[in-house]
């Protein structure tokens, strides 16, 4: 049932997600569907916990490459996620932002397993464990200003856009380390 979910999730957003819909995709009553999660509102943690989840596993690259390269190819793949999932990206961006608890939960957990990873790859991993050092909450900001130049550069049309995701990656990257200077 939740995999039905994440695979709705792709054009529409989590609060838009019909129990009616997913029950009968999924060939069950509506009532069995709240036998295993109680409430909507369940249903949806576990939806968006799995899609949390499923960022973290896409964005994670293969662990022999250099530091550098784990950095440039989870951010490659992170826009591509982004650029893949973008209406569900944004419900969950601004679910959490909305301030649906369970949606922050969520958000924040996968944003910390991002800035954690981002740590590691810059040869900081003992900071990856201390969310109030400066270069964590530094690592943490640059991720969001990460996400909003993917977000809006998927939403522009292919031909619109000004840059290719290779370029918007090294951009991102040269950030991160100007943004680290400071």
């Amino acid at each position: 049932m939740v995999r039905i979910g994440l695979m709705m999730l792709r054009t529409q957003p989590i609060h838009e997600l019909s129990i009616d819909a997913i029950a009968g995709q999924a060939g069950i009553s509506r009532s069995l569907l709240f036998h295993y999660f109680p409430s909507k509102r369940d249903y949806y943690v576990a939806v968006i916990s799995a899609a949390g989840r499923r960022l973290l596993r896409v964005t994670k690259p293969d662990d022999s490459l250099p530091p550098d390269e784990q950095l440039h190819e989870m951010l490659i793949q992170f826009v591509a996620f982004i650029t893949r999932r973008r209406t569900a990206y944004i419900s969950f961006v601004r679910g959490a932002a909305g301030g649906d608890d369970y949606a922050v939960k969520v958000y924040d957990e996968t944003r910390a397993g991002l800035t954690k990873r981002v740590l590691t790859y810059l040869g900081l991993p003992e900071v990856a464990e201390v969310p109030a050092s400066s270069e964590y909450m530094r690592v943490h900001a640059w991720l969001a200003y990460t996400e909003d130049l993917a977000i809006e550069w998927s939403g522009l049309p292919e031909k619109d856009r000004q840059t290719t995701d290779k370029e918007l990656v090294a951009h991102a990257i040269e950030a991160l380390h100007l943004l680290r200077k400071l």
